[in-house]
């Protein structure tokens, strides 16, 4: 797995190799291995408590694996994790990155318009006119919300609507449209089919399958993954002491391999005392987002 030279894509490449993680109650995922090219769909598939979170949040730096290497834009995990932070964006993570239901749409993409321009923008950029500055944010805004589909205009009280408010889907396309204002490399989303009725888990793949086609890579939790996105996919059981799971990545045109254990619920890893730099658990992933601005 070398570091990736000459022009970059706009997605990243994903690869794991003997990829795990353990946290105090057990293995949360293991021996995982796969590669995902720039532009690639790939649906982590299984029920809930088989490390399907804690495999999504270790893929974009956000928890701290124990075994095994992986890379997202040739970048190492889990040695760069502060680093494939800054290339990635969250959508959805119960309990790390939520929407607030007491915020308006509006309200909520003005503070990650903010959040953006306060943890990503050049000095160059904190020094335009008051005026240029809002005119780049509601750029940003806009292109984000076109890409996730979402229509302020569809909605209850416009751009005024508030969060408790949303359809199911609309929560999932705003806290897309969230994500994509930083312009990711790679977009990871949480429990993308968790509510949603055949028609609206259609449309949410087919917005993946569009995000994906315009270049961005995509990691999405789900229950049960669509045939063309690569699959990993986690079933519990096993062993009485750690859960063992097992886990297979397929595509509909070739097939990987992979195995993986899970706990019964994930755990957080505990910190390595030899690097506290980019130690990050679950329950510490959210003061990571909030440092890089990609909540």
């Amino acid at each position: 797995m070398g570091t990736e030279t000459g022009e970059q894509p706009h997605g990243a490449t994903v690869v794991a190799d003997g990829f795990g993680l353990k946290g105090p109650r057990g293995w949360a995922f293991r021996e995982v291995s796969f590669r995902a090219e720039p532009g690639a769909l790939v649906a982590i598939e299984g029920p809930s408590g088989s490390g399907r979170t804690s495999l999504l949040l270790a893929l974009t730096g956000r928890m701290k694996a124990k075994e095994g290497h992986a890379e997202v834009g040739g970048l190492p995990l889990p040695r760069k994790m502060a680093a494939v932070r800054r290339i990635s964006a969250l959508g959805q993570v119960p309990g790390v990155s939520e929407l607030d239901p007491a915020f308006t749409v509006a309200e909520h993409l003005r503070e990650r318009a903010l959040l953006q321009r306060r943890f990503d923008g050049s000095v160059r950029a904190l020094l335009r006119r008051p005026a240029e500055r809002a005119a780049t944010s509601r750029e940003r805004i806009d292109e984000a919300l076109k890409a996730a589909g979402l229509d302020l205009d569809a909605l209850p009280k416009g751009e005024r609507t508030s969060v408790r408010d949303l359809e199911r889907l609309e929560a999932l396309r705003l806290s897309i449209a969230l994500a994509l204002i930083g312009r990711p490399r790679l977009l990871a989303v949480d429990d993308t089919d968790l509510k949603l009725s055949d028609a609206d888990r259609a449309e949410a793949w087919a917005l993946l399958r569009s995000l994906a086609a315009s270049g961005t890579t995509v990691l999405a939790v789900c229950s049960e993954a669509p045939a063309d996105a690569l699959r990993i996919t986690t079933v519990p059981g096993g062993s009485e002491d750690e859960g063992e799971a097992t886990a297979t990545a397929t595509t509909a045109t070739a097939t990987a391999t992979a195995t993986a254990t899970a706990a019964d619920a994930d755990p957080a890893p505990a910190p390595d005392a030899t690097d506290t730099t980019d130690t990050t658990t679950e329950e510490g992933a959210a003061d990571a987002l909030a440092e890089t601005g990609r909540a």
